[in-house]
């Protein structure tokens, strides 16, 4: 039995679940509830429509969809894994595939349904409507977009921002009232600051881990972007996008300079910044698939320090 709740734990890859939640808490804790406690005028502030309640409930829908992607991802990928990770899998040898396609289908009612509830709660219609799309995303990116060119690493990059970005999205309001629309012109700065940094970096490491993979995915007809074009273009593709981010990331900490937040600009540079120049550099002198691999947990290593700069904010 404890074999089974372990291996069902990696089938949902729990660690990426806890960074989702992390990712939504400190953007919630940080950011959206702070930017209503600033008084822009002498006028009593808006409270936030997204109560902790809901929040914790949202988040549980994000999470419940996401574990459900990876169950049903594994589900479809099984003779890829068989070449790619056989050591790691977890379908057919412990979890049977039927069971595995059970849990996809009760994580994803389940996200659902609490993607309803906060949609009504919060007279919100996109809410629902965006989380039942994510899930037929992921069922489409499993089935047959991932196996396609470039398009499945953009689905799963914007997926990623969506995390960051639905919070902004149960506040967006049409309204007269200027403070409230003050407020939510800065959560919405930094939802897109931190939408834009988790779809960028997401991306890098998509093509990270498509390197990674070439010999799975192209034994199984998968269409990635090294397959078709080469090692060598997958490498420049995702070299440009780390360079375009360490480019926004200077741009940013200009603006943040004038703001004398001096931990912060410390804090990205040594966190962000530096580690992103290492990954540009080795990415063009990785050769093997350890090497790879590396890169894309040292990718996953400055998500999280990003995510965490909101500590700061």
């Amino acid at each position: 039995m404890s074999q089974l709740i372990r291996s069902f734990f990696r089938l949902i890859r729990w660690p990426n679940l806890v960074f989702i939640f992390l990712t939504q808490l400190l953007f919630y804790h940080f950011i959206l509830l702070p930017s209503f406690a600033i008084r822009y005028v002498a006028v009593p502030m808006p409270v936030p429509k997204l109560e902790p309640l809901l929040f914790y409930l949202l988040s549980a829908s994000s999470v419940l969809i996401a574990a459900a992607g990876y169950a049903i991802n594994d589900y479809f990928d099984l003779n890829i894994d068989r070449v790619n990770k056989p050591k790691r899998m977890v379908v057919e040898k412990v979890i049977k595939r039927r069971w595995t396609i059970l849990w996809h289908w009760i994580l994803s009612g389940m996200g659902i349904l609490l993607s309803f509830y906060v949609s009504w709660r919060l007279r919100n219609p996109i809410i629902a409507a965006a989380n039942l799309g994510c899930v037929g995303l992921l069922w489409f990116y499993s089935t047959t977009f991932k196996r396609k060119l470039l398009i499945g690493n953009i689905i799963i990059s914007l997926l990623t921002a969506w995390v960051i970005l639905v919070l902004f999205v149960c506040e967006a309001r049409i309204t007269t009232d200027p403070t409230y629309r003050e407020v939510t012109s800065r959560i919405f700065k930094f939802a897109i600051v931190y939408g834009s940094f988790a779809f960028i970096i997401s991306l890098v490491r998509e093509v990270v881990k498509d390197i990674e993979d070439m010999d799975g995915d192209a034994k199984y007809g998968c269409r990635t972007m090294p397959i078709v074009w080469g090692v060598n273009v997958a490498k420049v593709f995702a070299g440009t996008w780390l360079v375009v981010l360490i480019g926004a990331l200077v741009i940013f900490q200009f603006y943040v300079l004038q703001k004398i937040w001096w931990q912060l600009i410390l804090y990205s540079v040594l966190l962000i910044d530096l580690p992103c120049v290492w990954l540009l550099r080795k990415l063009y002198e990785a050769q093997g698939k350890q090497q790879y691999h590396l890169l894309s947990n040292v990718i996953k290593g400055v998500m999280l320090t990003g995510i965490c700069s909101m500590l700061l904010i």
